[in-house]
């Protein structure tokens, strides 16, 4: 470790998919450290959405300050440059007050701009973003909307789908704006240098088991009064640009407005939360960075207390 890596501050991520229990980790983590958790959860960011983002509870909190958690209304268009600084703004918090922050969550993207030196371009065109989300409105438009990625960015097309209209627009519009691919963008940011000594674990289940966990977390979300806080985010009568992305949101929405019964809801609810477990995992499993530990049978001190070890080890 050269000089310069050593004088960076020290920064612990618990990551992995949902429903694992980074919380309950991170939780117990920090009680032995002196710790703070800095949340990597781009839902609950949001107030209102406590059931919906699956928040933790002040229990479950066990009395550790949390960071990052209910600072945004979910009218708002939340960005991953505004989590950036935000965060990084927490985290010089907790270690000025000589504490050690846990950076804990699933939203890999989130992770990276806190961790690595990432540029986000904060500039918009809001005619030319309405121009695209109208073109894959149209018969065959997100295909169109993704060839049309394809000539200009061949790697983030690859990365993206066709029905992540948001995601594929944005790559068009960024490039429209600077003149540099988001792809060209990324390799200019590998070659810098980020601010911390971060140390990433994510929590291995096996598949079927963590399936397990999340069908069970969604039937304890409805026991909580899921459906009662989508209906009370309905009743605003504004729109969510980015809070509607939450899973659950518009599934149960549907079901609401008589377009699908409760029932198919629910499932879908579950299904689209696997599904994001596996992307998850995929962008975790990417990065030479995590350090994967196994989670089944295992207690949150216990993990806990494996992390730590291997943090005396690195130190």
């Amino acid at each position: 470790m050269s000089q310069y890596q050593s004088e960076k501050p020290g920064l612990t991520v618990i990551a992995g998919p949902t429903a694992s229990g980074k919380t309950a980790v991170a939780v117990a983590l920090c009680k032995r450290i002196g710790g703070e958790v800095v949340s990597a959860d781009s839902m609950q960011l949001y107030r209102g959405m406590d059931v919906l983002s699956a928040k933790p509870t002040p229990e479950e909190m066990g009395g550790v300050p949390h960071h990052m958690i209910g600072v945004a209304d979910p009218a708002q268009r939340y960005s991953a440059a505004r989590y950036r600084d935000e965060a990084r703004a927490a985290i010089a918090d907790v270690l000025a007050r000589g504490r050690k922050p846990v950076l804990c969550g699933g939203t890999g993207l989130y992770i990276d701009a806190v961790t690595k030196p990432m540029e986000f371009s904060e500039r918009c065109d809001s005619a030319l973003r309405r121009e695209l989300l109208e073109m894959a409105e149209q018969p065959g438009g997100r295909r169109r909307l993704h060839d049309m990625l394809a000539e200009i960015d061949p790697e983030a097309a690859a990365r993206l789908h066709e029905n992540d209209v948001r995601r594929v627009s944005r790559a068009i519009e960024v490039y429209r704006l600077t003149g540099r691919t988001q792809s060209e963008q990324a390799k200019l940011d590998a070659r810098r240098e980020g601010d911390y000594r971060e140390a990433m674990f994510a929590l291995d289940w096996p598949r079927e088991e963590l399936y397990r966990r999340i069908d069970a977390r969604v039937d304890r979300m409805l026991e909580a009064g899921l459906v009662d806080e989508v209906r009370a985010l309905m009743r605003g009568g504004e729109s969510h640009p980015t809070a509607m992305q939450a899973i659950g949101y518009k599934e149960i929405a549907a079901a609401l407005e008589g377009r699908i019964s409760m029932d198919e809801a629910v499932a879908l609810v579950k299904k689209l939360s696997r599904n994001y477990a596996k992307k998850q995992m995929t962008w975790f499993k990417r990065d030479p960075r995590t350090v994967w530990i196994p989670a089944a049978d295992r207690s949150a001190g216990d993990i806990a207390a494996e992390i730590l070890q291997r943090l005396e080890e690195h130190t």
